[in-house]
């Protein structure tokens, strides 16, 4: 995995974007806990997942809408995580648009940094090698025809889940996040990601 290239300059898939209509979104946050209403610099983390994803030229959407009335309106659909919430609008339009021009699913990752341990028989082993390992971070893009295929809303709870769900069906390609599209699991992350966002 790794960082996607496309053969269309980025400006060029940005103007396809400017051209069409605007994709739909969501910010889900079930299966988050209380993380989604944390606050960041004097707002909910689900709100300011919500204000880049407008920001981006992206249209909110319900999930209590008619999944169907979605296909027939033949738009890809932006899947941000509110624990991802400083991920910059910049990325979310390059992930959209490499969805869009390349017609693949694309899912934001970040490097692995965490020191990873094997465990056999409750037993703890050697350290895993991190090269080539990525954490899921935001956003999920389905293109329009992945997501005429779709026979209900997908499940968004863990987005680990849904992406190795949508690897069996669909082509998915992983595009590198940048620092401050790092995902928050507790309080004191997002006290580290306001400093780096301060910094």
């Amino acid at each position: 995995m790794g960082s996607v290239t496309s053969d269309l300059p980025y400006d060029d898939r940005h103007d396809e974007l400017d051209d069409a209509p605007p994709a739909m979104g969501q910010v889900p946050t079930t299966g988050r806990g209380s993380m989604p209403f944390a606050m960041l610099d004097g707002e909910p983390l689900v709100a300011l997942a919500s204000f880049a994803l407008e920001a981006s030229g992206v249209e909110l959407v319900d999930f209590n809408v008619d999944l169907a009335d979605v296909r027939d309106q033949h738009r890809p659909l932006v899947l941000h995580d509110p624990l991802c919430p400083l991920t910059p609008v910049a990325f979310l339009r390059e992930a959209l648009a490499t969805a869009v021009a390349e017609d693949v699913v694309v899912v934001g990752v970040q490097p692995v940094t965490d020191t990873i341990k094997t465990v056999e028989e409750g037993v703890v082993g050697g350290t895993v090698d991190r090269e080539g390992l990525w954490a899921v971070t935001s956003p999920v893009v389905l293109p329009a025809d992945v997501v005429a295929e779709l026979d209900a809303w997908p499940d968004a709870d863990d987005f680990t889940a849904l992406v190795s769900w949508l690897r069996q069906r669909f082509e998915v390609r992983f595009l590198e996040a940048p620092v401050l599209g790092r995902r928050v699991e507790d309080e004191s992350s997002v006290a580290l990601l306001e400093a780096l966002a301060a910094g």
